[in-house]
């Protein structure tokens, strides 16, 4: 399963195999001790996500944290024979404990998606959890990378920016929205339409993190595959629709877990490489940005030492997609500016 997803990642091969393979001999002297904290780590989301970092040999320490069950979870995973340190956290009063030291915080806390239900709707609710976990972060662990997994990822990644605004503590280079599902999706998606092989695949999505704010770059996927436009068309709204797609199929009892913490498995694993130095480390990722006239805005990022170590551009467009970009704007700068207002108003 560890392979998997190392060959999911965009990093060179023969790089992540010196870095993430696990090996006979392998020690905390061959790479660096890095914390990563999980806030929301009892939840749907949060217990594979701690199930799959406690399998990254780039981890020494897991926090988990939640608001109840978080011992039970931190006592299954820790029995699993991997390097990392596990310790659960629960209630607010051990948030702080938590938070302490950590290199990653990763956040996927918050309500799911029910039937019926747009990312939009969740607002209210996740943005409170996520405007009150910030300042504690803000408090407990500045100089973190923050992965935000919590929905809508258009508003609560501008809530997040906002709350380290007011702590002063910002740092546009160390948060993170967590579009990576996005780009899980229409790598398989394109995989099936094209047939070839999904591990070869690579489809860069740029834009937000819900409807039609998210748009897949098919014209710049690899390998090339001569689709038609109706294809394409296909692929895009289904890549849009995917989360539906998953809390319509469980039928009102749950909504796309597993591959999300897949997916954020896969970007904190990009990050923890880019922290440890591996060259190269390329992913999609909701990030504040000047590609767009948009404060923020999903592209391919470049990750380092410090986080963000840049922003690639957009690349050549496809007339459809183009179109698709001028579409998405209005309705990604609303939920943007829906985020600011709230951690400012609230």
């Amino acid at each position: 399963m560890l392979r998997s997803i190392i060959r999911s990642s965009s990093v060179k091969s023969q790089q992540v195999k010196q870095v993430l393979v696990p090996r006979r001999g392998y020690g905390s002297e061959s790479v660096p001790e890095r914390k990563v904290a999980i806030l929301g780590a009892a939840g749907g989301i949060g217990q594979p996500l701690a199930l799959l970092m406690k399998l990254n040999p780039l981890v020494s320490n897991l926090a988990l944290y939640d608001i109840a069950n978080t011992p039970g979870v931190a006592a299954d995973v820790s029995h699993i024979n991997t390097r990392s340190q596990v310790a659960g956290y629960m209630s607010e009063e051990q948030l702080g404990q938590a938070l302490e030291g950590s290199d990653i915080v990763i956040i996927p806390a918050g309500v799911p998606r029910k039937p019926g239900m747009t990312r939009d709707d969740l607002f209210n609710i996740n943005a409170g959890i996520v405007k009150s976990l910030s300042a504690a972060i803000a408090k407990y662990c500045p100089n973190a990378i923050v992965n935000m997994i919590s929905n809508p990822v258009n508003s609560t990644v501008p809530i997040a920016a906002e709350i380290f605004k007011k702590a002063g503590t910002f740092n546009e280079k160390k948060l993170f929205g967590v579009t990576t599902l996005d780009v899980v999706r229409a790598k398989t998606f394109y995989s099936g339409k094209a047939e070839v092989p999904v591990e070869e695949v690579n489809v860069p999505v740029v834009g937000g993190h819900a409807g039609i704010t998210i748009l897949p770059l098919f014209s710049q996927a690899t390998p090339k595959a001569n689709l038609r436009d109706e294809d394409i068309k296909y692929l895009t709204k289904r890549t849009q629709d995917g989360g539906t797609e998953v809390v319509e199929a469980k039928a009102g009892k749950g909504s796309a877990t597993l591959s999300m913490a897949y997916a954020g498995a896969i970007f904190a694993d990009a990050c923890l490489k880019g922290l440890n130095g591996v060259p190269d480390v390329v992913e999609c990722s909701f990030v504040q940005s000047s590609v767009t006239e948009l404060p923020f805005f999903a592209s391919k990022v470049r990750l380092g030492k410090e986080g963000v170590e840049e922003v690639l551009g957009l690349g050549p467009l496809s007339e459809f997609e183009k179109e698709g970009l001028e579409l998405l704007k209005p309705e990604l700068k609303a939920s943007i500016e829906k985020g600011i207002k709230f951690a400012n108003e609230s």
